[in-house]
């Protein structure tokens, strides 16, 4: 059977990395948007996650007449009204990491409550618009300083307690098991070839 094509509405070879892993065994070949010359500027400007990622997914379905998945993803602490929230890649700027995670430190200070969790929204659009969406959530807290180096993002400070370490202590396989986009992408597994 001719492999089956779908293309990631991202740039992040760490997120690419993720898809691949867990579609690539079911026979999808997967391409990012740095494959392709044709992509669009788009503007997120939805009010969800899920908004946003049906804003990304449908814009470069209809560029690249491919079926397409975007996800948007953040973390949400509620003591700092759960923020940073849809704003998390560019909390502090633009997607800077550390400055996103000395903005988050700074805005908890001392703070007892450091619980959050990491929310992703999952969405593929075919180019005739039919849509598909999982999510997935990782519940856990924030440290109070970044450990481990095999994670970007939040990951350094986003300790999960039943692994007893941040997301960027654990290696892929254990990342994979418990994130957000692990378990939307589990969620995925179940129903893809359906809407294949």
């Amino acid at each position: 059977m001719a492999d089956k094509e779908i293309v990631i509405a991202t740039g992040n070879k760490n997120k690419l990395r993720e898809f691949k892993e867990m579609l690539e065994p079911m026979g999808y070949t997967v391409k990012s948007i740095k494959d392709f010359d044709n992509i669009p500027d788009i503007v997120e400007d939805g009010k969800t996650f899920e908004e946003n990622a049906t804003i990304k997914a449908t814009a470069v379905a209809k560029a690249l007449n491919l079926p397409v998945f975007a996800d948007d993803s953040g973390l949400i602490v509620p003591s700092i009204n759960n923020e940073p929230g849809i704003y998390s890649a560019r909390y502090a700027g633009d997607h800077d990491d550390d400055a996103n995670n000395a903005k988050l430190l700074k805005r908890l200070g001392h703070s007892d409550d450091r619980n959050a969790y990491f929310h992703t929204s999952l969405v593929g659009v075919k180019p005739d618009g039919e849509k598909i969406h999982v999510s997935g959530v990782v519940s856990g807290e924030i440290t109070t300083e970044e450990h481990g180096d095999n994670g970007f993002g939040y990951d350094p400070l986003f300790y999960v307690p039943s692994m007893h370490k941040t997301m960027a202590e654990m290696t892929d396989d254990e990342k994979n098991s418990v994130s957000h986009r692990g378990r939307a992408l589990e969620k995925l597994k179940t129903v893809i070839n359906d809407w294949w």
